[in-house]
């Protein structure tokens, strides 16, 4: 791990995060915007896949809220990506930012599982059920632990 950290820490971009006041500052408003698209259209889907609000057609639901979910994924991931190399040794010598990615990972495979296996129209409701708490245990931690990484030194 730290091989990977001291390679990291080389990259132009890592030296730019580093010394960049308003660089990190743009990754970091990055990062919580793409958090904010990521869990405001997840949380929604996954209380109607856990049975809330029945009369809203899932399908028409879905298809904007997955859309934005995954633009919200891909634009946390790239600043994300950005804030890490401010300080790669820290981060990846921190239980907790290991444990974040593992539900970040885990959240992710699990909803490409639901979508690109039976999909939301063809899914039984006990796997629509389990899916929408297996999304809420995965991205609300990652998300509080996110947060707590920023209170650690």
């Amino acid at each position: 791990m730290e091989a990977l950290a001291a390679a990291l820490a080389e990259l132009p971009l890592a030296e730019t995060m580093r010394v960049s006041r308003w660089g990190y500052a743009a990754a970091s408003g990055l990062h919580v915007l793409g958090l904010a698209l990521l869990v405001g259209a997840i949380v929604p889907l996954d209380l109607r896949l856990l049975g809330l609000w029945p009369g809203v057609p899932l399908t028409a639901l879905a298809r904007p809220l997955v859309a934005t979910a995954a633009c919200g994924l891909a634009l946390a991931v790239a600043a994300g990506t950005a804030l890490l190399l401010a300080a790669p040794a820290r981060y990846l010598a921190e239980p907790i930012f290991g444990l974040k990615l593992g539900l970040v990972v885990f959240g992710a495979v699990a909803a490409l599982a639901l979508h690109l296996g039976p999909g939301l129209e063809h899914a039984t409701p006990r796997r629509l059920r389990a899916a929408g708490a297996i999304s809420l245990a995965c991205w609300l931690p990652a998300l509080a632990l996110g947060r707590l990484l920023a209170f650690l030194e």
